[in-house]
């Protein structure tokens, strides 16, 4: 069924810098063609900046990995090109459902309002998200885009110096080196760019272990999330039941720590615990089967000089939210207007200090919410246990205790509230959601979806405000959006981004975070806003 994981999809060839007397120079060069290496190389050649991905594998991943791709995941991916591929081949869902034992405590839908293009997630196994990033470089490829991958091109030493970064790689030919401008390590947790620099993560790892399987099953099961504290089927643990494409099934198990990996591993036993949840009348087969332990930790820093680092070789979260590759892919959105706007001269190389800032204080939440998840989820002692198990018998009868059940925090995007770029807020009543730092909600419009207007440039988003009113020539490349809420029949746009006032005006960056609002338009304030947000940060 999965036999794609054998074909080579972007197959090791020679290439004429293996042939050059002198090492040849790349404007950026990312390590790692999974989602987040992906997304980051769609990015940077779809605005034009030579790239150049190197792996050293040569197709998509094995198992599903990664499945709940979130919301934001989905808009960033329709910049990228991709975002309605992953939608019509996944499987969407918003509902899920706790229970303790046999019984439902509570339910939840994490997209209750309307107007948004995107679902709150969908399901999809890591592979077929490869995939569809995969043919997007294809399809740039053939429109001439400065994009190129490499497969069988292994790092094995890497030194960063002042005016680049010079990058030892090792392919079925014998080793190459080139130098790159920048240096992109999207190459995982076991990233070899990271070792290369001497380099390790700060953090926490948990004593336990949990069971992941992927299982073809033709089941009944509702589309949705279904998380289990002490089933009956596996008492004193959790677990997870999520549906993919193709009838696929992830379910995971907590096992405890005192275990023979090995063991559980086998298909016997994995056999033996999925009959005991499912019952003996589901037929089903093994497709994928893992032991991971959780571990929440980061780089102390994710930028060394012109080596940058994004998704899993940056920071590790519990798979439990969904954290590990939304977040990464979200490093990937920050990142790709900074780069580009540094390599092409607008900005100076402080900007990217920003990315450092923004994506370890969003590495942060997420390993701060992580933690809490798994904290939750495996008391530590007596007495977190003995709490854990009162939270989940009032959540089934009270609505307040049910913030307090932490079954996984799902993914959400960071708002960077303390950014540098951020200028401070001039709209008082302004919502809270579309603050300075907050991404910006989607919205229907009566020609689409706000977030396809705005596009991936910076913007001047202006409601309410006469058009006459807004033609001073701010900056030629800033793209400007006139919307009028009197023409918003749902009140989206006024409960999403004017509240109690009669009109705003957002400046809203690449990566569509809002930079800086104001409830007039002020050209000066909007040139201020704009020069912060490329300086990376207030005048020095």
């Amino acid at each position: 069924m999965n036999a794609v994981f054998d074909v080579p999809l972007y197959p090791y060839q020679r290439h004429a810098d293996q042939n050059a007397a002198d090492p040849q120079r790349h404007q950026a060069v990312i390590v790692g063609a999974g989602p987040v290496g992906l997304a980051l190389a769609i990015d940077l050649a779809q605005q034009g900046i030579e790239t150049l991905v190197v792996d050293d594998n040569d197709s998509v991943s094995s198992g599903s990995r990664a499945i709940c791709f979130a919301k934001r995941t989905l808009e960033i991916s329709d910049r990228l090109g991709v975002g309605q591929q992953l939608v019509d081949k996944g499987v969407e869902w918003h509902l899920g459902k706790v229970f303790c034992d046999t019984r439902k405590v509570y339910e939840f839908n994490l997209l209750a309002e309307s107007g948004h293009r995107r679902p709150a997630f969908i399901n999809l196994q890591q592979y077929y998200f490869e995939m569809a990033m995969l043919e997007r470089v294809r399809v740039l490829q053939q429109q001439g885009a400065p994009l190129q991958l490499r497969g069988g091109n292994q790092v094995t030493a890497v030194v960063s110096e002042s005016d680049c970064v010079r990058v030892q790689l090792t392919t079925p030919d014998g080793a190459y080196d080139l130098e790159a401008d920048w240096l992109i390590a999207c190459d995982g947790a076991n990233s070899p760019v990271r070792h290369a620099l001497g380099l390790d993560f700060v953090g926490r790892v948990f004593e336990d272990n949990f069971l992941i399987a992927d299982v073809v099953m033709d089941a009944n099961f509702p589309i949705e999330r279904w998380f289990w504290f002490d089933p009956p089927f596996n008492r004193g643990q959790s677990a997870l039941l999520h549906k993919q494409p193709d009838n696929v099934w992830r379910i995971d198990l907590q096992l405890g720590w005192d275990i023979d990996r090995d063991a559980e591993k086998q298909p016997e036993k994995v056999r033996q615990r999925l009959e005991a949840m499912l019952g003996g009348d589901i037929d089903f087969q093994l497709e994928w089967v893992s032991i991971y332990t959780f571990q929440c930790r980061r780089m102390e820093k994710f930028r060394h000089g012109r080596v940058i680092f994004a998704g899993d070789s940056a920071h590790q979260v519990s798979p439990f939210g969904a954290r590990g590759a939304n977040s990464g892919v979200q490093d990937a959105d920050n990142l790709g207007w900074k780069l580009k706007a540094v390599i092409d001269g607008s900005a100076p190389r402080e900007l990217i200090d920003s990315y450092d800032s923004e994506r370890i204080y969003g590495a942060d939440e997420n390993i701060r919410n992580s933690t809490q998840s798994t904290d939750f989820i495996t008391p530590k002692s007596t007495l977190s246990r003995l709490f854990r198990d009162a939270v989940l018998d009032l959540a089934e009868h009270y609505s307040f205790a049910r913030g307090l059940v932490n079954s996984g925090r799902l993914s959400v995007p960071c708002v960077y509230d303390d950014s540098p770029l951020n200028t401070p807020d001039g709209m008082i009543d302004g919502p809270s959601r579309t603050r300075p730092g907050a991404p910006c909600p989607d919205l229907a419009l009566s020609d689409g979806y706000l977030l396809q207007r705005l596009g991936g440039s910076f913007t001047l988003l202006l409601l309410n405000i006469d058009r006459s009113t807004a033609v001073d020539d701010i900056d030629g490349a800033l793209k400007r959006l006139v919307l009028d809420s009197s023409k918003d029949s749902t009140g989206a746009l006024n409960e999403r981004y004017l509240g109690s006032a009669k009109q705003a005006v957002y400046l809203i960056r690449p990566d569509q975070h809002i930079a800086a609002r104001w409830s007039t338009f002020e050209p000066d304030a909007i040139r201020r806003a704009l020069s912060r947000a490329l300086a990376g940060g207030p005048a020095r």
